[in-house]
């Protein structure tokens, strides 16, 4: 018997934080939320979730924001 079982990857969710400016170059309504998820699965069927990630990007200047680096505005958003 063959059994296939593994990570990976969920699909990523992207979600616009309005109403907050961005840390860095100080301009409103350009973040994005990126979400991902890991997932551990047999014959391709997901049954648990093993981390997520949250990653909030500035359209204007680039600028990436790691969960840690989140302001206390960003942090209100992602929780709802």
């Amino acid at each position: 018997m063959i059994l296939f079982f593994g990570t990976r990857q969920g699909k990523t969710s992207l979600k616009k934080l309005d109403s907050i400016s961005c840390p860095y170059c100080k301009q409103l309504n350009t973040l994005t939320l990126i979400e991902s998820s890991n997932y551990f699965h047999v014959f391709w069927i997901k049954l648990f979730k093993l981390s997520s990630h949250k990653i909030a990007e500035c359209s204007h200047c680039k600028r990436a924001y790691y969960e840690n680096e989140f302001t206390h505005e960003m942090k209100q958003k992602t929780i709802n």
